[in-house]
């Protein structure tokens, strides 16, 4: 019988540099952690910032701890165009040439030329799990979500192993609406 994988649905957050966590909130400002989060070490945070695009405003969007090396925004597919950003489907991290916006914290503003993505379907996973799962980093595969009346195979989903991770599947709120994920939900790969 093949694993099942835990299916978490992340929803639009920000990553911030150290520079940024401080033109936003201040000069002495550090993240408060609200909860921990499945990923050893990352936490979501009490800050919340706004995004704004062309056409709007999403505000008081959740930031995530800790501080990274760039600012990142991840946003749903219909997040972004809601607001007006054309941003581009990519791995968390592959900023280059991505969309940009203005954030908008309690003392001051950024504006980012780059930086906001839709975030590729993944999962994390550990080595020892990879090699039970018979996947390797960087592999594209097909994960089977079973859910009530919504049951769907989501393609293109890439796979990233490492020692520093737990083994769950992230998706984003569209994709998590599209297979009726609700409560606890797992799914395997298809290969």
């Amino acid at each position: 019988m093949a694993k099942k994988i835990l299916v978490e649905t992340s929803a639009r957050h920000v990553h911030l540099t150290d520079e940024h966590l401080k033109v936003l909130f201040g000069a002495d400002a550090v993240l408060h952690k609200k909860k921990d989060l499945s990923q050893p070490g990352q936490f979501a945070c009490e800050e919340r910032v706004d995004v704004v695009g062309p056409k709007k405003t999403l505000a008081r969007v959740s930031v995530l701890g800790p501080t990274r090396k760039q600012t990142q925004v991840e946003l749903s597919m219909t997040d972004a165009r809601s607001i007006g950003i054309d941003a581009p489907i990519r791995e968390s991290g592959v900023l280059e040439g991505s969309a940009g916006c203005k954030l908008v914290g309690p003392c001051g503003e950024v504006e980012l030329t780059e930086g906001v993505i839709v975030a590729m379907r993944h999962i994390h996973t550990t080595p020892e799990d990879a090699a039970e799962l018979g996947v390797t980093n960087g592999e594209v595969v097909s994960l089977k979500v079973d859910t009530q009346e919504r049951n769907l195979i989501f393609g293109d989903v890439v796979v990233r192993v490492s020692p520093n991770y737990a083994t769950v599947v992230h998706i984003d709120t569209d994709e998590a609406n599209a297979a009726n994920c609700k409560g606890e939900v797992y799914g395997e790969i298809v290969k």
